[in-house]
């Protein structure tokens, strides 16, 4: 790395303001925004175990595949620890507890937070999980950790979190789509609010690279051309069931997310072209030499890519999840 953690610092200072400034932007009042039980059965109600009848009514249309995929989202969803405390390690986040980077940290962990709890119930409720199965990997997944070579850099993680808030808005919609499809208009609206959530915190991360590429572009551009050969990982990229080895099992999910269309190597394309064009890259003036070469780097790769995409071939691969209970 060319900048020393030092500047990386400054910079994380620089823009610190911005993201104070905006944080209404981009979260929401606790007060007012939604809570898993304001879409699960209540259990207080004299209706608690028709409204649950109905709901596993519902969970019985869900293709094999689309169940895996939800399960899947749930445990990365509920691997949030990992990713809080990845965050609070970066560079230039200050231990202040009353403000600063930490109380975005906090602040974003706080929502994250509903996802896992409204899908981890919605799967205990439906009958169709063996739950200790889930449990077992969602340990894994957080005793694992992940490797997403991104190091305590600020900008190389804004990218990269800017990347896989996208994916996972669009993962989200995309099983919110297919559980209508296959008649669970509950789910869908769950899977919709929380796709609702991961498109403001994408928009977060971008503008603050977008901030940070106005006082430091080339360096940006360098953390960006290096997280693209590196490729970016998803953060369960480690996930496995009891007796696999780490990562095992993720591929498996991986294909049947990519059979059901719900994230698929065209939208990992899509994706690097949607923040090019957000962050301007292809516009940058005054760039020293390394800054150019990671420009032209970045500005070809996307049709690259894409050639490759055409090429691969549809999983067809069955795979029997543990998770999965037999009906």
């Amino acid at each position: 790395m060319n900048n020393s953690f030092a500047v990386r610092r400054e910079v994380m200072q620089h823009i610190e303001k911005f993201m104070l400034d905006n944080m209404n932007n981009y979260l929401k009042s606790i007060d007012t925004i939604w809570q898993p039980s304001d879409f699960l059965p209540d259990s207080t109600s004299g209706n608690f175990f028709e409204e649950v009848k109905e709901l596993r009514e519902s969970a019985k249309g869900l293709s094999y595949d689309l169940l895996a995929v939800l399960i899947g989202d749930t445990i990365t969803e509920e691997a949030l620890p990992t990713y809080e405390s990845w965050l609070t390690m970066v560079e230039g986040v200050s231990k202040d507890e009353e403000g600063g980077w930490m109380k975005w940290v906090r602040h974003w962990t706080s929502e994250e937070n509903r996802h896992g709890d409204l899908l981890n119930k919605y799967l205990y409720l439906s009958g169709r999980v063996n739950m200790r199965q889930l449990e077992v990997s969602t340990q894994y997944l957080l005793a694992d950790g992940f490797d997403i070579g991104t190091d305590q850099d600020p900008y190389r993680n804004f990218i990269y979190t800017s990347f896989q808030e996208l994916a996972t808005n669009i993962s989200h919609r995309r099983v919110a789509s297919l559980a209508k499809r296959d008649g669970d208009t509950l789910l869908s609206k769950m899977c919709g609010v929380i796709a609702s959530d991961e498109a403001r915190h994408a928009r977060a991360y971008k503008d603050f690279i977008s901030e940070i590429i106005k006082v430091d572009p080339n360096e940006v551009l360098l953390a960006f051309e290096d997280m693209m050969r590196k490729k970016i990982v998803m953060p369960a990229h480690f996930l496995r069931e009891l007796g696999k080895k780490a990562g095992e099992t993720f591929t498996h999910f991986a294909d049947a997310a990519q059979r059901l269309g719900v994230y698929t190597s065209v939208d990992y394309v899509d994706i690097l072209k949607q923040l090019i064009n957000d962050w301007e890259i292809e516009g940058l003036r005054s760039l020293n030499d390394a800054g150019e070469k990671a420009r032209d780097y970045l500005m070809k790769l996307p049709d690259r890519l894409s050639r490759i995409a055409e090429r691969m071939k549809n999983p067809t691969l069955e795979y029997q999840f543990k998770w999965i209970h037999a009906m």
